[in-house]
């Protein structure tokens, strides 16, 4: 009897991993640390294996409410089921309260909305240039963006052109003009750079793949004085270091200063898809006009709603409050470590950065090894660890990874680095 089970059973094709069929048919763009990851719930996440591990990266900052936050995937479901993407070729029921909350929260005028963090600082740039053409009188196409040196902010061809980062612009060219770099945290070196033709100055209030630079005490503040004293637009990459993560709802606000605009991402999409804006005053907004800027998927009603979702849970959950203590604990705890390999450790709120001797111990060795014990992390230029985790994580979670990471630290104590 023709036996259909078996039949199956014998021609199927042998089970490939993900992570195989990645690195096979994938570009080699990512270099990822060998965990294949399938779930996540608040601060943890769990391989293929059933092995849990804690998340101290949070997606860059983009999970900062945890890993399948109920009642952001609850705001996400009922959305999902009854509309999720229109165009702006029509208004919805949801732009409009999402642009209201980020505006009060802000404390700026009007939102554009996008998806990525790359989109809205690109979207920066064109109001930036634009605001010094059409209201500063900077002739056309002679407008300059002054940059922080270690900078970054996305991948995009434009973006990519004020990097510093050699190998972010290798083989990319020709790049786009216009940009002027100067030295992160160094106000003095920001005047000297201004010219008639400087429409913005566009910063990160603590530099994050830099390796966590945190600037001088009242840096943003010269900086926003210098600004206007010259007629130039401040403009805040709050990417990262918004909507809570250095222990105040966005970076700026440690220096007391206003920005004329900032770009916000990540963290605004909950952790569930990705969410961006560019917020300013109106003076910097009115220079856009019907057609002159868009995203098709910019502002659709699920992007909103869940966005609106984000930032009321930041309010309620004290989410800024909670990093600034939980931060300032892991800060303390991690600079208490006496350990050979460890050259600093620095942050805000939970933007924390160990450097290390890479004599000792690389970064990415490092990484790897906390992986092996259970504590997910990533490295920058090979130097420094990188502590984020989602805002709501709990003391003890904290300390079960301070656990970990003092016993990695063990295992490198008489161990030379292998590679340098």
């Amino acid at each position: 009897m023709f036996d259909l089970k078996k039949t199956l059973s014998q021609s199927a094709t042998p089970t490939v991993s993900a992570r195989a069929l990645e690195d096979r048919y994938g570009a080699k763009n990512y270099h990822p640390l060998p965990a294949e990851l399938t779930r996540g719930e608040g601060s943890y996440l769990w391989d293929t294996e059933g092995r849990r591990y804690i998340d101290m990266m949070a997606a860059y900052s983009a999970v900062s409410f945890g890993h399948a936050n109920p009642e952001l995937l609850d705001v996400f479901t009922r959305q999902a089921s009854r509309l999720a993407v229109t165009s702006r070729a029509f208004y919805t029921d949801q732009l409009g309260p999402f642009a209201e909350a980020v505006c009060k929260l802000t404390g700026l005028d009007r939102m554009l909305p996008m998806n990525t963090g790359a989109e809205a600082v690109e979207t920066a740039i064109k109001a930036a240039r634009k605001w010094g053409h059409k209201v500063k009188g900077i002739p056309a196409n002679q407008a300059q963006i002054i940059v922080a040196a270690g900078n970054f902010a996305g991948r995009t061809t434009t973006v990519i052109s004020f990097s510093s980062e050699e190998q972010y612009k290798d083989g990319f060219g020709p790049f786009t003009p216009g940009f002027v770099a100067v030295p992160f945290g160094d106000a003095d070196a920001l005047e000297q750079a201004i010219t008639p033709n400087t429409a913005a100055f566009l910063v990160e209030p603590v530099q994050g793949e830099a390796g966590i630079i945190v600037p001088p005490a009242g840096y943003l503040k010269r900086a926003r004085e210098i600004c206007t004293r010259h007629n130039v637009l401040l403009i805040c990459d709050e990417v990262q270091t918004g909507m809570g993560r250095t222990g105040r709802n966005f970076g700026f606000e440690h220096d007391g200063i206003k920005p004329d605009a900032i770009t916000l991402g990540k963290a605004l999409g909950g952790g569930l898809l990705p969410v961006s804006a560019f917020v300013a005053t109106e003076a910097v907004m009115s220079v856009f006009n019907p057609g002159d800027h868009g995203s098709t998927f910019g502002g659709n009603p699920l992007a909103c709603a869940v966005g609106l979702a984000s930032v009321n849970l930041l309010q309620t959950e004290k989410l800024a409050e909670r990093a600034e203590a939980t931060g300032s604990y892991l800060i303390q705890r991690l600079q208490r470590f006496d350990h050979p390999a460890i050259k600093a450790v620095r942050g805000r709120g939970l933007f924390i950065g160990m450097e290390l001797d890479p004599k000792v111990v690389t970064a990415r060795e490092f990484c790897e090894a906390l992986l092996l014990r259970g504590v997910l992390s990533k490295d920058t230029h090979h130097t420094v660890v990188r502590f984020a985790p989602p805002l709501n994580i709990s003391r003890e979670t904290i300390d079960q990874a301070l656990a970990v990471i003092e016993a990695t630290l063990d295992e490198f104590s008489m161990v030379p680095a292998l590679t340098v």
